[in-house]
Formats: structure tokens, C-alpha cells, sequence
């Protein structure tokens, strides 16, 4: 590859990335890519991959992605020490506020996908279990889930300025998920 040619493939990716950075809300575009760059396209693949998941789930499942992962968070629970999370563990386990994490709780409770109960240790604790409904939900939503997001790291990966990123995030699956 000659040094123009360098350049010039320099070049496009520079411009790629700022395109990236304004496809992201509230990335302005700058000169040379940089921090601020790195984080918009890391937000804009974020954005790019939960709306692919969350139509998915949708279209197939009447789920949302946050719903998805509460249900995916609440059934790894055990009977063992440590084995059950209180709401705020909830909250912080799918990036979501106490009260929105309440809330959505509230909902999947209403169609019958969680139960809720006292802590036998505290009587102040209530934990969250997922009813069999909800894991059978989750077991028949886990294939459009993680077929979704399969897609979109491919779709993601052919933009030269998301591929460094989709290969970060794909080095982070154990070798059995490769």
C-alpha cells in the first residue's frame, strides 16, 4: 500500500467516523476524530443494536428489550446465599433508574411473568421471582434475542468506522458463544 493510499483510506475512515458521531444524539462533528468520536460511535452502535433487538422482540414477542433483560437477570436467581436480588441490584443489573425499574417490574408482573414477595431474612426486602410463564417467555424470546443482535453486529461490522468496535464487542464472547 503506498503512502497515498494510506492517506486516502485515512482519510475515509476519518469521515466515517464523523458521520457516525452525527448519526449519535448530541455527538458534534469535530475535525479530527478523537475521544468524544470513539465515544459517539460506541453510542451509535449501542443505539444501532438494542433498536434492531427491540423490534425483534417486539415483532415476535410483545417484548421489549429492557423487559427481556429483567426477566434474563431475575431467572439466573438461586436459593443460595447472595442468590436473590433486591430491586436496586434489579435496577443496576439493566441500567435503569429505582423507580422506572418498579415500574417495569409492575408491568410484567400484570401479565403474570413475575411474582413478588417478602424477604424471609427482612421483612423490609422484596424479591422478584419469574413465574413459569415468564420463563417460558424468556426461553422462547432467548433464539430472536440472540439471533437479533447476531444481525446487527454483522450489519454494524460491514461500517468501517463501527468494525473495530463489533470486534471488541465479539472478543468478549466466551469462545463457545463465537
Amino acid at each position: 500500500m503506498t503512502q497515498q493510499t494510506r492517506e486516502k483510506q485515512k482519510e475515509r475512515e476519518q469521515a466515517a467516523a464523523r458521520q457516525t458521531a452525527a448519526d449519535a444524539p448530541g455527538c458534534p462533528s469535530a475535525p479530527e476524530p478523537g475521544l468524544a468520536q470513539g465515544w459517539c460511535a460506541l453510542s451509535a452502535l449501542h443505539s444501532r443494536i438494542e433498536s434492531h433487538i427491540e423490534r425483534a422482540l417486539q415483532a415476535g414477542h410483545d417484548l421489549s428489550v429492557r423487559e427481556f433483560s429483567v426477566l434474563n437477570v431475575l431467572s439466573e436467581q438461586h436459593d443460595g446465599p447472595g442468590g436473590h436480588l433486591r430491586m436496586h441490584q434489579v435496577a443496576d443489573s439493566v441500567v435503569l433508574s429505582q423507580s422506572a425499574t418498579t415500574r417495569l417490574v409492575t408491568r410484567l408482573e400484570e401479565r403474570g411473568l413475575l411474582s413478588r414477595y417478602l424477604c424471609p431474612d427482612d421483612r423490609r426486602g422484596i424479591y422478584t421471582n419469574v413465574t413459569p410463564d415468564g420463563l417460558a417467555l424468556l426461553v422462547e424470546a432467548r433464539p430472536t434475542h440472540d439471533g437479533a443482535l447476531r444481525e446487527a453486529l454483522q450489519e454494524a461490522g460491514r461500517r468501517p468506522e463501527l468494525a473495530p468496535l463489533v470486534t471488541a464487542v465479539e472478543t468478549l464472547a466466551p469462545p463457545a458463544a463465537r
